[in-house]
This record gives structure tokens, C-alpha cells and sequence, in this order.
């Protein structure tokens, strides 16, 4: 076998592994999104069966909202890391990789925003 083979070989399970990672951290935001919109209906179902009489005040209610917003942004980071996952494919196969850090600004701004959210849901619900 080739040592520049071999180094493609490497490269690629690499960039596969860092594929592989995004996936995982995508499906690990989306269902936290899941849990926050979840956790939300409990406690109202919770609330209107201990307080059966009363009714309950939800205008001020943004865990949908925010549960959403954190599903939606999980989404979108299954679509960045396959886009970036093509280009590094391409990449490597044309032996001229080029670091580019937007895709990696773009995730932290997500991140900014689902931590965003979750402060202004907490700050709301005092």
C-alpha cells in the first residue's frame, strides 16, 4: 500500500469520526429540546391536578418555544456538519485542504442562542 494512500485512508476515517461526533452532538441537543417542551407539559399537567380549581396563568409559558428553538437548532447542525463533511471529502480527495472556521463560528453562535434562550425561559419563570 501507498503512504499517500494510507494518509487518504487515515483522513477520511477522520473526518468520518468528526462526522460521526457532530451527529452525536445533534442528537443529543435535539433531545434536550425534546425534554425542555416535555418537562414543560408534565408540570402543567402536574399543576392542573393538584390545582384542579384554579385556573392556570400560561401566557408567560416559553418552553414550547424555547424546546423548539433548541430541536430546531439540533437540526441544523446535522445539515452544517454534512455540509462540512462533503467539503473536507472533497477536499482531501483533491489533497488541498483549507481550514475554514465559519461553520464552527456558526455552532457557537447556536450554542450562544440555546443558552439564550434557556437564561430568558429561567428569568421568566421566576
Amino acid at each position: 500500500m501507498e503512504k499517500n494512500n494510507s494518509k487518504k485512508i487515515n483522513d477520511h476515517l477522520a473526518n468520518e469520526r468528526t462526522f460521526l461526533a457532530w451527529i452525536t452532538t445533534s442528537l443529543g441537543i435535539m433531545g434536550f429540546g425534546f425534554v425542555v417542551v416535555k418537562f414543560s407539559l408534565f408540570i402543567q399537567q402536574v399543576t392542573l391536578m393538584l390545582n384542579s380549581k384554579k385556573t392556570m396563568n400560561i401566557e408567560h409559558e416559553y418552553s414550547g418555544v424555547v424546546g423548539i428553538s433548541i430541536v430546531i437548532i439540533g437540526s441544523v447542525t446535522v445539515v452544517l456538519a454534512y455540509i462540512k463533511y462533503r467539503r473536507v471529502v472533497k477536499q482531501i480527495e483533491e489533497e488541498r485542504f483549507t481550514y475554514g472556521s465559519y461553520g464552527i463560528a456558526l455552532m457557537s453562535a447556536c450554542f450562544l442562542i440555546i443558552g439564550l434562550l434557556l437564561g430568558w425561559h429561567l428569568i421568566d419563570s421566576l
